[in-house]
């Protein structure tokens, strides 16, 4: 299970190792996978990417481990494909930039086609805007995804009158929020990761933006809302798979599950540990399906995969998962999911 434990993003490793537990503990309850107990090998994905891959690498040459999962970003990812080499599946969990079709590697996240883009085009419909500005962290997801939707944009009336990337972990939420001040435009595409997210929502409630710009963010859960504070979050717009307050059975089912195995006391249930709990699923239905755990029988099958879990209907097309996508309004602390886009 890699998923960050430290730095910006290491908001979302509690969450995502609770969940990660629960599903261990419900594979368990149905005989594990292919007859074997899970065991959760924790990974700590807020190193560097060559660090997370050596211990990967080394991992599979010492038999520690028979799959790879887990919430990480896009730069860990190009770092593990190929020190895993086929030699044992991968199921990435995280939204990302999209493109990923290298064998062995299954992509249950969002991409922007079915995330980003419905989003922007209903904002442009229902609330008028079109202009926006992106705000990212220098790494590939946000440089790439600003790439693909200018790209997939032309045509929409949906403009983007300019863009400014900081690195991670750098402290420079400031620089940022001085470039979207002066920006004429509509809205502020978040593409920020974590506690350094928050900070540029503190900010710009500072700076009293929040009542002249909207925000949408495609990563934004419970963590970083508590981090940013309630009377910080006005105009702001979310879209993902999964929302704690989505009123469906499968996200019902877990929410009842996770509350009934850690107790009160647990680490929200947020839509960045609910990849988490898609990507070990997405493993245990794959064996399924192949009886095996080698990744060229899983590259025959996969695009024959399809389940119902908490984001609802699953299906893959080819590597990549496609499911429903919701957009909701922040509210103080909460969701309010407005459609299914």
């Amino acid at each position: 299970m890699v998923i960050p434990l430290g730095g910006s993003a290491g908001i979302f490793g509690p969450s995502c190792q609770a969940v990660a537990e629960l599903a261990a503990a419900e594979l368990n309850r149905a005989s594990g996978v292919l007859g074997r107990k899970v065991e959760i090998q924790l990974v700590d994905a807020s190193r560097s990417a060559q660090e997370v891959a050596t211990e990967i690498s080394l991992l599979i040459a010492h038999d520690r481990i028979d799959a790879v999962t887990g919430w990480h970003i896009s730069s860990v990812r190009n770092a593990l494909v190929p020190a895993i080499a086929g030699r044992i599946p991968y199921v990435y969990t995280s939204l990302y930039e999209g493109g990923e079709h290298r064998p062995g590697v299954y992509c249950s996240g969002e991409v922007p086609h079915f995330q980003i883009l419905p989003a922007l085009t209903w904002m442009a419909e229902h609330l008028g805007k079109r202009s926006w500005f992106i705000a990212g962290h220098d790494y590939v997801w946000p440089r790439q995804t600003s790439e693909v939707l200018r790209n997939s944009c032309t045509g929409l009336g949906i403009n983007f009158i300019g863009e400014a990337f900081v690195p991670m972990d750098a402290d420079r939420m400031d620089c940022l929020i001085e470039k979207v001040t002066t920006a004429k435009c509509d809205g502020v595409l978040m593409l920020l990761v974590g506690q350094e997210a928050a900070v540029f929502n503190r900010l710009f409630a500072e700076r009293g933006l929040h009542e002249k710009k909207v925000r949408y963010s495609p990563l934004m859960e419970e963590n970083m809302l508590l981090a940013s504070g309630a009377e910080n979050t006005q105009n702001l717009y979310v879209s993902a798979g999964f929302f704690r307050t989505l009123v469906t059975a499968g996200s019902f089912d877990l929410q009842s599950q996770y509350a009934s195995f850690h107790g009160g006391s647990a680490p929200p249930l947020n839509n960045v540990a609910e990849s988490c709990y898609e990507g070990m699923n997405t493993l245990a239905q794959l064996t399924r399906l192949t009886s095996s755990l080698d990744t060229h029988d899983m590259n025959r099958v996969v695009g024959t995969l399809g389940y119902e879990g908490p984001r609802g209907t699953v299906e893959f097309h080819g590597n990549q998962a496609v499911h429903p996508v919701h957009l909701a309004q922040v509210h103080g602390l909460d969701f309010e999911v407005i459609e299914q886009l």
